[in-house]
């Protein structure tokens, strides 16, 4: 009998997770008994997750929208709340429609949306960050899309300029005073410049909707042309729709209970 299906140690490795606070301890000791390749590495796994690292940078993988993402030390962690943020973009996605996962971390939302359709998409993404760069890339394999490194829009070809249907942006939405309060596994594994938002959440989602216009489609899937699509919180939902109406865009919101999602949709007006 493998030492992987003792009961004994499924159950030691529980009794340490929940010791270390994981309230999902036996979940956790599934996955991390299934993803070690020897008892010495699931020792060295139970280990970092009990001393406080994401259980999905320890085993390398996040569980999103049915895929499983490839997520390295020091990525965004894609939340389970935007898989809300996919089926509305993908709801959008026509046939052939040109997509864009901005901010798009570990490619998981482009990723989720290209698995969703049932027709070719052409999809592209970006991400400041260069460990995020290389794990969208990775995870976007196969879908023919294109991932770029550098600030929102920059590095994207001038050419998807006027024709871009879904534009994808998940921004940092935490406001700066916040982020000292989120769960250590985000404030010390995750990459500030992913969480922190400015001072009330929003500066990053004003440079995206600002520049967005001159991106989005005028035609195409929608009579009013291109949507842009990003996350927010329930109670910066106000101040997201005037982000983006000040921008010129027709912007309402959407909510997903169950998720505690909360999702705004922008077109041209």
């Amino acid at each position: 009998m493998s030492v992987f299906s003792s009961a004994a140690l499924r159950s030691s490795v529980v009794s340490r997770l929940r010791a270390a606070g994981c309230v999902f301890a036996e979940d956790e000791a599934r996955i991390l008994l299934a993803a070690a390749a020897s008892p010495a590495e699931l020792a060295a796994m139970v280990r970092a997750r009990a001393q406080g690292r994401p259980l999905e940078h320890v085993v390398g993988w996040a569980d999103f929208a049915g895929l499983r993402i490839a997520v390295d030390p020091g990525v965004f962690v894609p939340r389970r709340r935007s898989e809300f943020l996919v089926a509305e973009a993908a709801r959008l996605a026509g046939p052939g429609a040109v997509v864009v996962d901005l901010c798009c971390g570990s490619g998981a939302l482009g990723a989720a949306v290209a698995a969703q359709v049932d027709h070719p998409v052409e999809l592209y993404a970006a991400d400041l960050d260069p460990a995020a760069v290389r794990c969208a890339r990775r995870n976007l394999a196969g879908t023919g899309a294109r991932v770029y490194e550098g600030d929102l829009f920059a590095p994207l070809p001038e050419a998807l300029r006027g024709r871009v249907e879904v534009l994808i942006a998940n921004v940092p939405y935490v406001p700066t005073a916040d982020v000292e309060l989120l769960p250590p596994e985000a404030r010390l594994h995750e990459a500030r410049p992913a969480l922190d938002g400015g001072a009330d959440g929003l500066d990053v989602l004003r440079r995206v909707a600002a520049a967005a216009p001159g991106w989005l489609a005028a035609g195409g899937w929608l009579a009013a042309g291109g949507a842009l699509l990003f996350e927010t919180s329930e109670r910066q939902a106000a101040g997201a729709l005037e982000v983006a109406r000040a921008a010129g865009l027709a912007a309402q919101v959407s909510r997903e209970e169950e998720l505690d999602a909360t999702v705004v949709t922008a077109t041209r007006d």
